[in-house]
């Protein structure tokens, strides 16, 4: 559904994978396949003991703090990085809003619900979707970006980012794709010299959570305040709160990290494959950084067509300001998956 802004701003990837794309290859869905490990559902079935007793979030908010090595007071646990967007878009007292896109587009659908007239800033492919800080407008009070960006999978550098933060103005990084990053270079998430920056995190993109919803917030202890003042009562459900817990822990925060180790090596396989088809006119957005990539071809949305009629999902792009019916995004898969999309591709391209 198209909407005064010339684009659905909550279309996302799972509408591709519902009712009758239940059956495909789900190259749609940022989410890590093969996930949440048996470890981690096994710990949050524990949990569903606890159910007669209202949330308790100290510990889980205390947990993600220590692994940020921020206070606590920085921390707000949210039902995912989405009801942050709204929070956000309700709770602060801004008067002219800006994202800049390609981007997640839900902080803009949330701001437009909010009652918000919403600045756009569109990075452009020939300069490889990189920001150019210039391109802010200053008198802008609340400026929201991704970091890896969804869907361009461009990795901004951190300071970079940081030199967009003016006195009175917030700063919001969308980091939801930051840990599975290698090292997570350019993360802001454990920043407290930048003014006004927000930082958010989402735990259901590489631990397969999407369906609990949990993430959260960092930023200064007041800006905390005003958006737990947003929030209803109890926000996060007991076995969420668990897996919050049990996600920022060392012994997670290592899994995740050898998991982007691997998501890395597998989008090389990816890219690798992808090149056989540049006689073809594809094209990648890059250099990817993210656990996905952004592609453009022609006939784009036949392309889409004919892979879910050989039995693989993608997600469509001219969803998203700044991208048009050319644009595909592929979630990075495992090898023997990602081998069985490309012969798809081909076909694809061939019909």
């Amino acid at each position: 559904m198209r909407t005064e802004t010339g684009h659905d701003l909550r279309h996302h990837g799972d509408a591709e994978v519902r009712d009758d794309g239940t059956s495909l290859v789900d190259l749609a869905v940022n989410v890590r396949s093969d996930t949440p490990p048996a470890w981690l559902r096994e710990h949050i079935a524990a949990s569903l003991t606890s159910l007669a007793a209202y949330p308790d979030g100290r510990a889980a908010r205390a947990a993600v703090a220590a692994r940020h090595g921020l206070p606590v007071e920085r921390v707000l646990l949210t039902a995912g990085a989405a009801e942050a967007f709204v929070l956000l878009a309700r709770a602060l007292p801004v008067r002219r809003p800006v994202v800049v896109h390609p981007q997640f587009t839900e902080p803009e659908a949330a701001l437009r619900d909010a009652g918000h007239t919403v600045g756009r800033v569109l990075l452009r492919e020939e300069d490889g979707f990189r920001l150019d800080p210039a391109a802010v407008p200053e008198d802008a009070d609340l400026v929201v970006i991704g970091n890896p960006t969804n869907p361009t999978s461009v990795l901004h550098p951190a300071d970079v980012i940081a030199s967009l933060a003016r006195p009175g103005r917030v700063l919001v990084v969308d980091e939801a794709f930051m840990d599975a990053v290698p090292g997570e270079t350019e993360a802001l998430a454990d920043r407290t010299d930048v003014p006004g920056l927000v930082v958010l995190r989402s735990l259901t993109k590489t631990w397969g959570l999407a369906g609990l919803r949990i993430g959260y917030v960092l930023a200064a202890p007041e800006t905390v305040g005003e958006l737990q003042r947003a929030q209803p009562l109890w926000p996060v459900s007991t076995p969420a709160l668990a897996a919050a817990e049990a996600c920022v822990a060392p012994r997670a925060v290592a899994e995740a990290a050898h998991a982007a180790h691997r998501v890395a090596a597998d989008r090389a396989h990816l890219l690798a494959g992808l090149a056989r088809f540049a006689p073809a006119g594809l094209r990648v957005a890059g250099p990817a950084r993210g656990p996905f990539v952004l592609i453009r071809l022609r006939r784009a949305a036949e392309v889409r067509s004919r892979l879910r009629d050989l039995g693989y999902a993608v997600r469509r792009g001219d969803t998203f300001p700044g991208l048009d019916e050319e644009w595909l995004r592929l979630a990075v898969r495992d090898r023997p998956t990602t081998d069985g999309f490309l012969r798809a591709l081909e076909q694809a391209l061939a019909l």
